[in-house]
């Protein structure tokens, strides 16, 4: 049964909400709270690395149709450290008639440092979803981040030709926004096609870091191997854009960036998640 096939007319949507908060105890940070209603679930913690926190998202389901809501609101208290990936890639499905789906995400980094780093999401053709991630910083918060975001399954000769999407990716400190992006496409809209848009990519991969100097733009681009890989600093976030023909392409070249600016963003040496390389 194709994956498309699995989603029915008569499927009325998923509720699901997830809360977690991350706190300093003892010298490491422990997961201190953990409540979720639907199927949004986060794994046991792991600690491959001392005392830094990892956390697994996982939706069940294994992708989001129209009328799907999903909720996740993440804290992080003073002096935690965390990271924060999924063990594969999110679908949204597509819809039927004009439900959409939709995924909402807000990180709270108080005096904290977190690491948002979720596979990417597959935005299947006739999808209509709302995708939102919200960053709030407090103090001397630290955040290195990506959202790659998949047009269609260009794998299987899928292009996201009809549908709609709208995606928000925005980072707030004390409050006032510091960056903030929008995205709002149709299957049929000249920039996924035209050259000041996405040219025809089916990928775009957005990842931001703050706090950012001069230094640490300079040795994002240094270390960038891909030719479109574009690397901007705004009012203290370090912006990497690129677009590109597969995820695996925008995930590897972002994770080479990670891993040259984490000592400087976090003060701890390179290292991937456990569950990439299953």
């Amino acid at each position: 049964m194709s994956e498309a096939a699995q989603v029915e007319p008569a499927h009325v949507g998923w509720r699901a909400s997830l809360r977690l908060a991350l706190r300093a105890v003892g010298g490491r940070t422990v997961l201190a709270e953990r409540a979720h209603e639907g199927p949004l679930v986060v794994q046991r913690p792991l600690y491959p690395e001392g005392p830094v926190c990892h956390l697994y998202l996982v939706h069940p389901p294994g992708g989001v149709a129209g009328g799907d809501h999903l909720s996740l609101q993440l804290s992080a208290a003073p002096a935690a450290q965390g990271v924060v990936t999924t063990p594969s890639a999110t679908k949204i499905y597509r819809s039927f008639g004009a439900r959409q789906a939709r995924v909402e995400q807000k990180l709270q980094i108080h005096d904290a440092t977190l690491e948002w780093l979720p596979q990417e999401t597959i935005v299947f053709r006739g999808a209509r979803a709302r995708l939102s991630t919200q960053v709030q910083l407090c103090g001397r918060a630290r955040f290195i981040g990506w959202e790659i975001l998949c047009l269609g399954r260009p794998a299987s000769g899928e292009r996201f030709d009809a549908g709609e999407l709208h995606q928000d990716f925005g980072i707030w400190l004390e409050g006032q926004p510091l960056w903030l992006d929008r995205l709002r496409l149709s299957g049929h809209d000249a920039a996924m096609t035209e050259h000041w848009g996405l040219g025809g990519a089916p990928v775009l991969g957005t990842m931001l870091g703050y706090p950012a100097t001069a230094a640490e733009l300079e040795l994002a681009r240094a270390t960038a191997q891909e030719p479109g890989t574009a690397c901007t600093l705004v009012d203290g976030v370090l912006l990497v854009r690129l677009c590109a023909g597969n995820g695996e392409e925008v995930r590897q070249e972002f994770e080479r960036i990670r891993h040259a600016l984490r000592p400087a963003f976090t003060g701890l040496a390179p290292h991937s998640p456990r569950i990439w390389a299953t």
